[in-house]
């Protein structure tokens, strides 16, 4: 079948968080075709380039959402903005469309603005349905004129949504919005839309594959959504996250944040567009049961949704696992860290709150003086990267100055930070490698990727109990609550004087991680589900038949549908012997053929037919039809 995979900031481009997950997707399942619709997030990923891509691959299409605005604000003349306004194709609006798109728009942000009553569930007040309205009806109106997005950074896109803000029934925070609130709104509003103003809905594109996967939810759903709506695609959504929570982090964490009214509409837009999705989907699949709840949060019927772990390379991690279980004591054999070592391995950001860690480890040096602490990671792009690596130095240079063991040997410090890649420690396996007891002290986390790479070590873990930790660790490691430096202490000392707790952890952690986790478990419940939507949706279509003009397409219909049976003609066994008298040249035809909706006999020597009866129409039905009371069904 063919597969339109749809991505948002990830596959094919070299960097993205989606990635490596759909790449693996594509090469795991060479017996499908896939499409791919992907749109990029900055200029920067772009100049980055593409993976190599596989066969199964057939074309690509992309679209960029980081451009500025296509155009400005044109004059208001007498005739009004909207009168001489030009969508991306260079098609003018008419005055039945102006009134269109002020109807679908209207719509979309009463529905925004307008939270359900108290006790609604998600997806089933008319909120939803009032959005649901105006957001097809501006994709249809973008389809026929060629884009909205001039239209959406018009004066009349500003009054319409201050309108709605100021409507009856709104939010007190919604209600004093100011016009720069609107105006941002309005800009961030046009920059989520983009997706219907693409030229991927027709039969050549999104309208030619037989099932939509969007590899997650929010932009990358959108043409999923318009691709269901226009030709019956089923649409298939996958989130390893939680796209609403983080675009409520984003907005928080913005450099320039947003204030309250603007934060409160771009939650009430993303929330009923994930409501939308989930929705319209036929299979949800989230990567872990943090992730699940959030979708039945905002509307997923539970009996769509299908928890698939993301998998993940194994075999990178292999020989370290070996080696645990060879020693039997998780470290034992490492000569470069050792069983009293504690290794962090991630981004280094204030999510992963290594403040927290290095209060932590001093509580740790008290009760174990010979324990030391390795951070792998780099820090997060930009400044602020910088300026947070710069501080948890400067905190772990006061919290462990430099220690001498003698007059004349120089200090050092049981904490540091490295980074992967070196002579000591030359990939990431080496780095879990590295020490007897994996820690995660996060505040902030959806899928734990470094514990599961811990547990593909057989690494003991202390982690901290944020988004889906306990449903990955379960029961193989030792979770305590974030923020609390004291119970992350004495959780490391506890396994730190325990060896055998440590082994048996370690050893049950990469049973689990190998059960559940694997690249073959993902592609094996992917490869299901697409089977499963397939037997429920009819593959072939209309547009597998007919070209852009309506005229049949020559050869779209295999010639062995047209025949009445599995054979062209009748075998040896059943023509009747020649005729001498026949001239030369000529077949004989026998009498039970002569006769029009005659029925061939079934086996040599069997009578010929008595017909008694009114011939029946040609066809199959015609041909498998017999006289009453013969026994042929």
């Amino acid at each position: 079948m063919r597969i339109g995979l749809l991505t948002d900031g990830g596959y094919p481009y070299a960097t993205g968080e989606s990635r490596l997950w759909c790449d693996r997707l594509v090469r795991g399942l060479p017996q499908h075709e896939f499409d791919l619709f992907a749109l990029s997030r900055s200029a920067h990923q772009e100049d980055q380039g593409w993976v190599r891509l596989p066969h199964q691959v057939s074309r690509v299409r992309t679209a960029p959402l980081w451009t500025p605005e296509d155009g400005t604000l044109r004059g208001s003349g007498e005739r009004g903005l909207l009168a001489r306004l030009v969508t991306g194709g260079e098609q003018s609006y008419g005055r039945r469309e102006r009134r269109r798109f002020s109807a679908c728009l209207t719509a979309l942000a009463t529905a925004i603005c307008t939270p359900d009553e108290a006790g609604t569930e998600a997806g089933t007040g008319p909120g939803a349905e009032l959005f649901a309205e105006g957001l097809y009806g501006l994709a249809e109106l973008a389809r026929e004129c060629g884009g909205l997005h001039l239209a959406l950074r018009s004066e009349t896109t500003v009054r319409i949504l201050e309108a709605a803000c100021r409507a009856h029934g709104t939010g007190r925070t919604v209600q004093s919005a100011t016009v720069p609130d609107h105006l941002a709104f309005a800009a961030e509003l046009e920059r989520a839309l983009r997706p219907l103003s693409l030229d991927w809905y027709d039969q050549e594109s999104l309208g030619a594959v037989d099932l939509c996967h969007a590899a997650s939810g929010g932009a990358a759903a959108l043409p999923g959504l318009l691709a269901k709506r226009f030709f019956g695609v089923p649409l298939l959504v996958t989130e390893h996250g939680v796209p609403l929570r983080a675009h409520f982090l984003a907005a928080s964490d913005a450099p320039t944040p947003y204030g309250a009214p603007v934060r409160a509409l771009l939650a009430g837009f993303h929330g009923r567009l994930a409501t939308e999705v989930y929705r319209q989907a036929a299979i949800v699949t989230p990567g872990n049961t943090h992730v699940r709840r959030w979708q039945q949060r905002c509307g997923a019927d539970p009996a769509k949704q299908r928890t698939v772990y993301p998998g993940m390379a194994a075999e990178r991690f292999g020989p370290v696992g070996e080696d645990a279980e060879r020693f039997g004591t998780a470290g034992e054999a490492d000569g470069a860290g050792g069983p009293d070592t504690l290794v962090w391995v991630g981004r280094i950001e204030p999510a992963k709150d290594l403040i927290a860690l290095l209060h932590a480890f001093a509580e740790v040096r008290r009760a174990e003086p010979g324990a030391r602490l390795r951070i792998f990671g780099a820090p997060a792009p930009g400044e602020e990267g910088a300026t947070h690596l710069a501080h948890c130095k400067a905190l772990a240079a006061q919290l462990f100055p430099d220690e001498a063991t003698g007059a004349h040997t120089e200090g050092v410090s049981p904490v540091t930070f490295e980074e992967i890649g070196g002579p000591e420690i030359p990939d990431l396996a080496e780095a879990y490698g590295a020490g007897g007891v994996i820690v995660l002290s996060s505040v902030v986390e959806g899928f734990p990727v470094s514990l599961v790479e811990a547990m593909f070590c057989g690494r003991a873990t202390v982690s901290t109990d944020v988004g889906a930790v306990v449903e990955v660790i379960g029961g193989t490691g030792l979770v305590v609550p974030p923020r609390n430096p004291k119970a992350l202490a004495d959780a490391c000392v506890a396994l730190l004087r325990d060896p055998a707790r440590r082994a048996r952890l370690g050893a049950a952690a990469r049973a689990r991680a190998l059960e559940l986790f694997t690249v073959e478990q993902n592609l094996a419940a992917f490869r299901g589900i697409y089977l499963e939507l397939m037997s429920h949706t009819p593959v072939r279509r209309e547009a597998d038949t007919v070209d852009a003009h309506g005229a049949p397409l020559p050869f779209a219909t295999p010639p062995e549908a047209r025949l009445l049976g599995h054979w062209t003609q009748p075998g040896a066994h059943l023509l009747p012997p020649p005729d001498p008298d026949a001239p030369v040249g000529v077949a004989a035809v026998p009498s039970w053929a002569a006769v029009p909706g005659a029925r061939l006999p079934d086996r040599p020597g069997e009578p010929e037919p008595q017909h008694a009866r009114e011939p029946e129409p040609e066809g199959v039905c015609a041909v498998a039809a017999g006289p009453a009371g013969d026994g042929d069904a």
